[in-house]
């Protein structure tokens, strides 16, 4: 059961983990600026690497190391560069093109859109139901929070989707379709964001699939294959990389009620309850921007990632001191939870609850 602080608890809460941000930020420096500029040549080089390739991918064994470096490509600079430098991790520097608010990145979703619908809502109101869309993205219910009804029990089918098709699902994400199903609102309101949508995902799509594959004509089905390849490994592990760490079995949610005037403390408890950490090599690490470390992440966003298996230990020993759960588990283990929760609140509450189904934790 996990621990009810009280005030003077959480403001001690708060001063512990304030200490370890402070820590942190007073050793920032020319360690951190190498790493994120080795990452950019690893990214460069990966992406050069497997469009030069992919016009020999009549070959097969050419074509899967093609794939797989454009796709690695994609990954790294979605998860490691380009998520943490919208979150500021890198403004200190003053290198223009690491600044939070002119990045863009290589996804559909448009880099403002991003930071409203990111660094923002879900950063501001973690799994806090009503308030952070992110959890379920209005398309999966994942707890008692949300009324069930007969189309929910498709909802593996939207998952599958949803994983598929991940850039383009967050792209849409600014659209808040639930509201327009709901006529609280209508497309007209939406379209600043549209245009901004379709002029980012037009470019996108153009890139990816008339332009790469135009240039090598001869070979351009190959090529066209081999892009939409490197785009669904990268749909997939991002996706799956950030359930992971907001969709598990313990993985807690909140109501609009309990963040009433709350205080910094409250807002670090909440972050600590509501996420989720999976182990893993140094690589799966930088491959999911180190968000195998997203109870670190949500406590401190702006600090560079590459930092949070260093912190990790002393966020953990804050946990145990105030009787928190400090949520994590093997990438393996920890998926499963989240392929079950899916899969439980697909079912009827009466028919779930009867097979022993699981009940979302609220704190």
């Amino acid at each position: 059961m996990t621990a009810k602080l009280n005030q003077q608890q959480l403001d001690s809460l708060a001063a512990d983990l304030d200490a370890i941000r402070d820590s942190v930020r007073a050793d920032l420096g020319e360690r951190d600026a190498k790493y994120i500029r080795r990452i950019i040549r690893l990214h460069r080089g990966l992406e050069i690497g497997g469009r030069v390739m992919m016009p020999f991918g009549f070959i097969p064994p050419v074509f899967a190391a093609a794939v797989a470096s454009l796709g690695l490509a994609k990954i790294i600079e979605n998860m490691e560069i380009g998520h943490n430098v919208m979150h500021g991790q890198y403004d200190w520097m003053n290198d223009p093109s690491l600044q939070s608010q002119t990045y863009e990145w290589d996804t559909v979703c448009t880099s403002e859109s991003w930071r409203q619908t990111h660094n923002f809502e879900h950063h501001t109101y973690t799994n806090v139901i009503g308030k952070d869309r992110d959890y379920g993205y209005a398309l999966l219910r994942l707890s008692d929070d949300s009324k069930w009804h007969p189309g929910h029990s498709l909802q593996f089918i939207n998952y599958i989707l949803l994983t598929v098709f991940f850039q383009w699902g967050v792209g849409l994400h600014e659209l808040e379709s639930e509201r327009i199903r709901r006529r609280e609102i209508g497309l007209t309101d939406k379209r600043d964001f549209l245009k901004g949508f379709f002029r980012k995902g037009g470019r996108q799509a153009f890139k990816d699939y008339v332009f790469f594959p135009l240039i090598t004509f001869p070979v351009a089905p190959i090529v066209l294959a081999g892009n939409i390849s490197a785009n669904l490994i990268r749909n997939l592990w991002t996706s799956t990389v950030i359930f992971c760490g907001h969709f598990t079995e313990d993985a807690e949610t909140f109501s609009e009620a309990s963040i009433e005037n709350e205080s910094r403390g409250h807002w670090y408890y909440r972050q600590l309850l509501g996420s989720s950490n999976f182990t893993g090599s140094k690589w799966v690490h930088i491959l999911s921007g180190h968000l195998s470390h997203q109870i670190e992440h949500h406590v401190f966003p702006d600090l560079p990632a590459h930092r949070y298996p260093e912190i990790a230990p002393q966020v953990e020993a804050i946990c145990h001191k105030y009787g928190l759960n400090y949520n994590t588990g093997s990438f393996g283990s920890q998926y499963r939870t989240v392929l079950k929760r899916i899969a439980h609140f697909s079912l009827p509450d009466r028919l779930r609850l009867k097979l022993g189904g699981m009940t979302a934790k609220q704190a």
